[in-house]
């Protein structure tokens, strides 16, 4: 028996019985790369979901460090606006559903759940753009609220020195009181912006999974 391949996909088998024709099978294109990017895509919410809740309870902790300390009036006028806007609570909060959504839809990928993540993305990227202008303001008064506490140093007597405040001179509470405030709000600084950079990105991907066809998950 003598087989000629013919093309690659037609081999001619010539027999003493005669010559048959045998078509072989055209190699299908793999899966492998859409499961890869499913998983990676899967993966990839996860991951986003966990540190948006993460995130948000950050930022609700320091809220209420922030609501709950005793600072001289120079410093609490300055993160009053803050507090009375409400970012570090309803913001949080946000957060918080906005990741959750996430990563149950990532589980059960229904249209309404990819809506509503859809939302609670867009909703945690317009609280994270108000936080970030807030707390930046609030950053850049804290050097003045900072000389005025000092300039009013300037002003009492010695002796109100070590009364007015027991743990030590009223200059090192202006130092102290400073730091500790700009430590706990470029914290909550920084989770916002963090936020709002991971709230832009599932913004994009519920999309795509609500109005595109993407081959990453599909929507039932």
């Amino acid at each position: 028996m003598i087989s000629q391949p013919m093309t690659n996909e037609t081999i001619v088998v010539l027999s003493t019985n005669g010559m048959n024709l045998s078509q072989t099978e055209k190699p299908q294109p793999s899966n492998q790369r859409q499961d890869s990017l499913k998983k990676y895509v899967k993966d990839e919410v996860n991951v986003i979901g966990a540190i948006q809740i993460f995130c948000g309870v950050m930022v609700l902790n320091f809220g209420i460090i922030l609501a709950s300390a005793s600072f001289s009036p120079h410093f609490t006028r300055v993160f009053s606006t803050l507090l009375k806007s409400g970012y570090p609570f309803t913001g949080s909060l946000c957060f918080v559903i906005s990741g959750s959504l996430s990563i149950i839809t990532e589980k059960r990928p229904t249209k309404t759940l990819v809506h509503g993540s859809l939302a609670g993305s867009i909703l945690s990227t317009l609280s994270a753009l108000v936080g970030f202008i807030l707390l930046s303001i609030t950053l850049a008064a804290l050097t003045p609220a900072s000389l005025e506490c000092q300039l009013d140093n300037n002003n009492r007597p010695p002796e109100a020195y070590f009364s007015f405040y027991s743990f030590g001179p009223y200059m090192k509470y202006c130092f102290v009181a400073q730091t500790s405030l700009f430590g706990t709000l470029s914290l909550m600084l920084i989770c916002t912006v963090l936020q709002f950079c991971l709230a832009v990105l599932t913004a994009v991907l519920w999309w795509k999974q609500a109005y595109s066809h993407f081959d990453g998950v599909s929507v039932r």
